[in-house]
């Protein structure tokens, strides 16, 4: 499409209809903001239909809502996997703030009064864009040396699907972090022939319960303590909750749970069955790996194993690159130089949510982040000129007036 062909003028247009995105809309509509979001998907949420159907959340229900909507009593401590579905899609049929479902955003680009925002369906100017797409958008697997040769399924823990089809299997988990391990508490419930977990470095996990208290609660006072102080705090409560894990295999991480989730966004790893499992012999710890053969996966330690399936819990992207990549606002490895209600002094009305994971879990941090964001904007609009250049671009008769 041309850049001259008429484009959509909006003061605010957020990338993406998940929890984050839906939580900007909200915030704003609470500031009388109007706002648009565009969506790739044809569903509010769709990463989560993606998600394997035992998921829960591994954050408590009164930790998780979104601003202005609890979610209800009915969905558990911790919510599965169709509750959130079920949340999210209410969540945005209240929020009366129009959606363009299909849409697929390819460039960002800064223009003279705002941004100008390209996609496969045409063209979005706005004074503020709020990308809200998710730090886990795009899983990633490892280029390890012999991948193609192996005659046997590797999937991404993205893909992990129905437990059933795990039953009577020998399974290499790959990485023992927040995935890793949720993925392991599910194999633990099931009969299966063999279970490796393969670690570089041993993960810090915290117990879903200690003495009866559901420990994500405590996630808030974790996260006002001083670094040091919170790591030293994880660091007692799983030594406290699970004893010394090196015993079978599983070393402390060289970081502690807190620094590693500010450093390298990787959240601690919640136990819910795993560990007994690991106790009980029923999963063994292996190294990192060093290759694979057709029907076998070497490790560090020389050994070579069998595995009917290999399940890696190697991380995501964000995917950013393709939209933002031309522009400075990006880190080595894709994530956003900013947060929240940040910005670079260059890209002004450019905001990101939803790519720095926390402890208190992602939910939260979308309501609170998205009341940041929120309050900027409104500060932000009351300095800017009430109406956009009349050259500049050629609008629709029936655009709305701009805030201003």
């Amino acid at each position: 499409m041309s850049p001259n062909a008429k484009v959509k003028d909006n003061n605010v247009v957020i990338i993406g209809a998940g929890a984050s995105g839906l939580a900007v809309a909200e915030a704003l509509r609470g500031r009388g903001i109007p706002a648009r979001i565009i969506e790739q998907a044809n569903r509010v949420g769709d990463a989560w239909y993606h998600r394997h159907p035992q998921l829960r959340l591994n954050t408590h229900r009164h930790l998780s809502a979104l601003p202005g909507l609890a979610i209800p009593k009915a969905a558990g401590a911790f919510p599965s996997r169709d509750s959130i579905i079920r949340y999210l899609t209410d969540y945005a049929k209240r929020l009366n703030v129009p959606i363009d479902y299909g849409v697929a955003v390819t460039r960002i680009d800064r223009g003279q009064t705002g941004w100008m925002i390209t996609t496969d369906s045409g063209h979005y100017h706005a004074r503020h864009v709020v990308v809200a797409t998710g730090h886990a958008r795009i899983p990633t697997i490892p280029s390890w040396e012999g991948r193609e040769t192996f005659g046997k399924p590797i999937i991404h823990a993205a893909k992990f699907g129905d437990l059933a089809q795990y039953r009577k299997k020998k399974i290499l988990v790959v990485g023992a972090g927040n995935s890793g391990t949720d993925i392991l508490n599910h194999l633990a419930t099931i009969e299966t022939d063999q279970v490796w977990v393969s670690v570089r470095h041993g993960p810090v996990i915290f117990p879903v319960r200690l003495f009866g208290i559901p420990m994500q609660r405590l996630s808030p006072l974790f996260a006002v303590m001083p670094v040091r102080l919170a790591d030293a705090m994880l660091a007692l409560t799983e030594t406290v909750a699970f004893g010394n894990l090196a015993k079978w295999g599983l070393r402390k991480h060289p970081q502690g749970g807190i620094t590693r989730l500010l450093d390298t966004g990787t959240a601690p790893a919640i136990d819910n069955g795993f560990v007994a499992a690991l106790k009980a012999g029923k999963v063994t710890v292996v190294p990192e790996i060093t290759g694979f053969e057709a029907t076998g996966v070497r490790l560090a330690d020389n050994q070579t194993i069998e595995p009917d399936i290999v399940i890696a819990a190697t991380g995501y992207r964000t995917g950013l690159q393709s939209m933002l990549g031309h522009l400075d606002v990006l880190d080595a490895s894709g994530v956003p130089k900013t947060h929240g209600d940040a910005q670079l002094d260059a890209y002004p009305g450019l905001w990101f949510t939803g790519m720095q994971p926390r402890l208190t879990g992602f939910f939260q941090l979308a309501g609170s982040t998205a009341r940041a964001i929120a309050l900027a904007i409104d500060r932000n609009l009351d300095l800017w000129s009430a109406s956009l250049p009349a050259d500049l671009f050629e609008m629709p008769m029936d655009t709305p007036s701009p805030r201003g």
